[in-house]
């Protein structure tokens, strides 16, 4: 079988055409970065209008490239949230329009389970697993018992790990996005140079928190007053130090709650655009192998948001006999543990 994906949920426009095998004829991405880069975040209607512009000059590029028509597939997968909605709508209202043009199944994708299940294609891991989905909107620890079946253990009461990343690129005014820049930065700069707080570091405690953190980070800056580039990679390393504590933290709660039901399970995936930070993979990594498990991820194209992943989750779907209808509504929010089969 053949699928083909679309993903808008922020201010990716991407296509992706794969094979129930795991093959990619095609992955085609137009990044706005550069469009939102001036006004320091994406901005949501700015988002969807590009994706209405962009779209259907990627999906002409996805096939030519794959060399097959549109003829030739068997699905269309399209992310139908959780995401900023209008760009949700952009790509939903795409996929159904070709779906019932073609006379083709039509599947709407959790933006988050195709994070989830991603790694699986890349690195062929077997259910069940604990995944760690970590990106600009979302921060959770999740056991993905089997398709469709996902057991929340904790998720951010507040901000998210990546959002906390571009605040603090922003108020070091150092660019955007902010992810891979503050890594950058903190690769020259001295990780206990300053003390953050590491919020809800208790027993047994699983939820994340950093709405507290960015505050510290941005009352250091405020007394340092004259920011030198090397200030800038101290608080860099230093608040990258600061949430791969905490991260690790939390994994390491979590892994009693998994190892509990899941005693025989050894593996551990950390997917989402903040999985593509080498120095939280890394240190989390070495934690995690001292106590007998393997930490997986995807290839740092596929940490980001793509549509590789839902192209791959939507054939995961179409195999378990699942098709969404064309009625189908956007979601601007939908948790994992509220996708029904």
């Amino acid at each position: 079988m053949i699928i083909f994906g679309i993903e808008t949920s922020c201010d990716e426009t991407a296509v992706a055409i794969l094979n129930s095998d795991g093959h990619i004829f095609s992955n085609k991405l137009i990044s706005q970065i550069d469009i939102h880069k001036k006004f320091g975040g994406v901005v949501p209607e700015i988002a969807a209008r590009s994706h209405v512009e962009f779209l259907p000059h990627l999906v002409e590029e996805a096939f030519k490239e794959a060399k097959i028509s549109i003829k030739d597939i068997d699905a269309i997968a399209a992310t139908g949230g959780p995401g900023l909605i209008g760009g949700v709508m952009v790509g939903v209202m795409y996929g159904k329009t070709l779906a019932s043009c073609m006379s083709k199944k039509f599947i709407a994708v959790n933006h988050l389970e195709g994070h989830a299940l991603v790694p699986r294609m890349t690195e062929n891991i077997e259910y069940p697993y604990l995944l760690l989905l970590v990106s600009g909107g979302h921060c959770q620890i999740v056991i993905v018992e089997e398709l469709g079946k996902y057991y929340i253990i904790s998720r951010t009461i507040d901000d998210a790990a990546g959002e906390a990343f571009d605040k603090v690129a922003k108020l070091l005014n150092i660019g955007y996005p902010g992810g891979p820049i503050v890594e950058q930065y903190a690769k020259k700069g001295n990780e206990r140079a300053f003390e953050f707080p590491k919020p809800m570091l208790k027993k047994a405690e699983y939820n994340f928190s950093f709405s507290g953190l960015k505050t510290a980070v941005r009352n250091q800056i405020h007394k340092l007053g004259e920011i030198s580039e090397e200030d800038k990679a101290d608080v860099c390393a230093s608040f990258q130090y600061t949430v791969s504590k905490i991260i690790n933290y939390k994994i390491l709660q979590a892994l009693k709650l998994f190892g509990s039901k899941f005693p025989n399970s050894k593996n551990i995936v950390i997917s989402g655009g903040v999985a593509a930070n080498q120095y939280l993979r890394n240190k989390l990594g070495e934690n995690v192998k001292n106590l007998g498990y393997k930490l997986f991820y995807p290839p740092i194209d596929l940490c980001t948001d793509n549509a590789v992943m839902i192209a791959y989750a939507g054939m995961e779907r179409l195999k378990a006999g699942f098709r969404s209808n064309l009625d189908f509504e956007p979601k601007s929010r939908w948790n994992l543990d509220e996708i029904i089969y």
